[in-house]
Formats: C-alpha cells, structure tokens, sequence
C-alpha cells in the first residue's frame, strides 16, 4: 500500500510513461503444479511458515519449488515498511516468534531442499532488525542439513554495524541484499530505504569474506543509463552475482508499471555486467531475487 507522497510519484509515473499496451507474451506464467510443488505447499501450511514465494506472487514459484529450491519469509508476515512494489503486508508485526528458526530448518530437512533462501519482512522496531534470528536459522539448518547451500535476503539493518556482526556469527554461503532501484527513484519507490546505505551494506560483508548478491527491477521509471550506473555501483561495492526482472504491479494500490522492458534490454543488461566483471547475471522479464539462486551456489 502506498503513501500520500508515493501516490503523487505513481501519478507522475503514468503522466510521463508511454502508451504501455498489452502485457507481452514473454510475462505469461502457467499455474504451479507438481508432485514437489505440492509437497512443499503442504508442508508450509503445517508447519506454519511463510514463504515470499507466495508472499510476493513470485512468476517463478512452480519452477523453483519443483527443483527443490524455497525461499522462507521469517520474522513474521508484516513489515514495517512501506515499499511501493511490494505485496507484502505493512503494519505493526507481532510478537517476535523465537521458535521459527527451529520450524524452518526441519522444513528443509523434510523437504530435503538442496539449497534455501531465508530472506524477511523489515523488522525496524527490533533493536537488531532480526538479525538474531537470521544466525539462529542458518545454524539450526546447517546442524540438520550440512550440504545444503544457504542465502539470506537480509534488510539493510538501518546501516547497524553490531547486526552485520551478528549475521557473521553463522555465515551464510551467498549475502542478498537489494537494491530493488536505481538511486533517483528511491525516495518514491523505497522511502525508508538509502541507496548509499545498501551499497555500503554489500561492500561490508564483501570485505568480510562473504560471497554477495543483489537484485533490480526494472520498468518502474529508470532509464537506461541509470540502470547502467546502477550496475557500475554494485560491481565497485563487491557485488559478485546480480538479478534483474521486470516489474509488475501487485494491485492496483502499488506503483504502476512505467513500460515494459524489452527481451533485448534485458539482454544487454546481462552481457554488460558480465563483460564488468560480475560473476553471474540473471536478467529477464521473471526473474525474481531467488531465481537459479542454487546455481549461484554452485559459484562458490
């Protein structure tokens, strides 16, 4: 749900944006189906768990589910943040939930997932932001499952140093944090969020040792020279593996789509920051954070 300053920037994204047509082919998604698909739909729904798969009406959930690959959502299901792209619910979350950790990691040893992304809504009124939680839930998976591959999407922590040394304690294989937006956007699309402040985050545990990640959406109002910057900014701050898909407005109530970007855009997006230095580069129409996010291990 959006604010009264986001409403303004959306009414600016459609005044400015050209005739958006139909949605492409290339943004069709089939149902998800499966015997693995419907295995771990069941199992969240007993064990209580949230993932962002279904959170955030991922394209790709049938596709990843069925390779046993899961993105979990801890730290409940409400943020507290107000991000114009996202489906997930804004508010005042409840009570902090210690025993998630525990209930995550014998999701992963049931579902024997060969790897796992526990990402998070925003916690900003926790004096950590989660991160305890986050190292209790990589630990409790690593004790029970040893060869699975963890990633975490963590939030930015508001820059706080004490919870990036908590998230060390137990490492995971990949660090995921997003950008989501090139910098002249931020204050209408994430406006609790600092462009600076994310791309420190990722230099920071670069230098400590950690293979890192980060995410894009594009056709939300940048241009192609800043996507480009963008790009640039992350490969000076230690980004090792980066993902770019096309934006799509959740409900009427969140930002509009500026424009649909098209296959050879994405194209050039990926060959560019391979050609940087990157080490791998997901870029098109449905690609999601999570997205080969087993493959990425596999960089290690």
């Amino acid at each position: 749900m959006i604010n009264q300053h986001q409403k303004k920037f959306a009414e600016t994204i459609e005044k400015e944006r050209p005739e958006l047509g139909k949605r492409p082919d290339w943004l069709k998604v089939r149902l998800p189906t499966g015997q693995n698909y419907r295995e771990v739909h069941e199992l969240m729904r007993k064990s209580k768990l949230n993932t962002v798969c279904e959170e955030a009406k991922c394209p790709n959930l049938a596709e990843c589910w069925n390779r046993r690959t899961a993105t979990f959502m801890i730290l409940g299901d409400t943020c507290t943040r107000s991000c114009g792209f996202c489906n997930i619910k804004v508010g005042i979350p409840n009570e902090l939930d210690l025993d998630e950790p525990r209930r995550v990691a014998e999701s992963v040893e049931a579902l024997n997932l060969k790897h796992v992304v526990i990402t998070s809504v925003d916690r900003d009124e926790l004096k950590d932001g989660g991160a305890s939680i986050f190292s209790e839930t990589v630990r409790l998976i690593r004790e029970r499952m040893p060869a699975t591959t963890i990633e975490i999407l963590i939030p930015d922590f508001k820059g706080e140093e004490e919870s990036f040394k908590i998230i060390l304690q137990n490492p995971p294989d990949i660090l995921n944090h997003n950008l989501e937006t090139v910098h002249r956007l931020y204050h209408g699309v994430r406006p609790q969020a600092k462009y600076d402040r994310s791309l420190e985050l990722i230099s920071w545990f670069k230098e400590h040792g950690l293979r890192t990640k980060s995410g894009i959406m594009v056709g939300i109002g940048e241009t192609k020279e800043e996507v480009v910057e963008l790009i640039n900014d992350l490969y000076d701050h230690g980004c090792d593996i980066m993902t770019i898909g096309q934006y799509l407005q959740p409900t009427k109530n969140h930002l509009p789509v500026h424009r649909f970007v098209t296959l050879d855009e994405f194209k050039f997006y990926k060959d560019y920051g391979l050609q940087l230095g990157l080490k791998a580069v997901e870029s098109s129409p449905l690609v999601r954070s999570s997205y080969h996010a087993d493959k990425h291990a596999e960089l290690i």
